[in-house]
């Protein structure tokens, strides 16, 4: 079984080929408002690294959000013309449980612009509460009544969050992961108004 993976919902640009829970060929880094021109050479290299084509792929999983207005669609847009011209399968995955992966314990922080940050505390890989806005008022709080890792990119206080390896929870993840049954119905789930996901900064790839 061939996963393609891909996340474009924030700042980096994650693409990964697995057969089954083998990592065949990846790539992440940073590519901030530049995914939609990175992704398919990206996918074209990691293909070629494994040896495969698109038609070989058997199923899709993307990250739905939260994330950047306009990250997010980039390649929930790609995967759902690969699933429905290809019959194959689509899956989600939020955007803070690939950050965290299967850490016993993790918070998770994003910038969401106007000192606010995407939100959620994960456990061996599952949300334990809806994702949430905070206020950065709020971010100690947050942080301290949730015990375990900080990850995402917003520090606090002197805790300075961990860099995910999001190839490998990707496929860590697998149990996690939402089937789409009808895969034009498919829609990034975006925690507020659409003018507040213009996150500014970053750098290219």
């Amino acid at each position: 079984m061939i996963t393609l993976a891909m996340d474009t919902a924030y700042r980096h640009l994650t693409a990964g080929l697995y057969d089954d829970d083998t990592l065949l060929a990846g790539t992440s880094s940073e590519c901030f408002k530049k995914q939609s021109e990175a992704l398919f050479p990206r996918l074209q290299q990691i293909l070629g690294d494994a040896g495969l084509s698109f038609q070989d792929i058997d199923q899709v999983v993307i990250t739905d959000g939260p994330g950047s207005y306009t990250g997010v669609r980039i390649a929930m847009t790609v995967a759902k013309v690969l699933a429905s011209q290809r019959g194959i399968p689509l899956y989600t995955l939020s955007t803070l449980q690939l950050y965290a992966g299967t850490a016993p314990s993790a918070s998770v922080l994003l910038d969401a612009r106007s000192h606010r940050a995407y939100a959620g505390h994960v456990e061996n890989g599952i949300l334990t509460e809806p994702e949430q806005i905070l206020t950065e008022e709020e971010y100690e709080g947050f942080v301290t009544s949730h015990p375990g890792i900080l990850l995402g990119d917003v520090a606090v206080g002197s805790r300075n969050p961990e860099t995910p390896d999001f190839l490998k929870n990707f496929i860590d993840l697998k149990d996690q992961w939402v089937p789409v049954p009808n895969v034009h119905a498919a829609v990034p789930r975006y925690l507020k108004e659409s003018d507040a996901y213009k996150t500014p900064g970053g750098h290219g790839c």
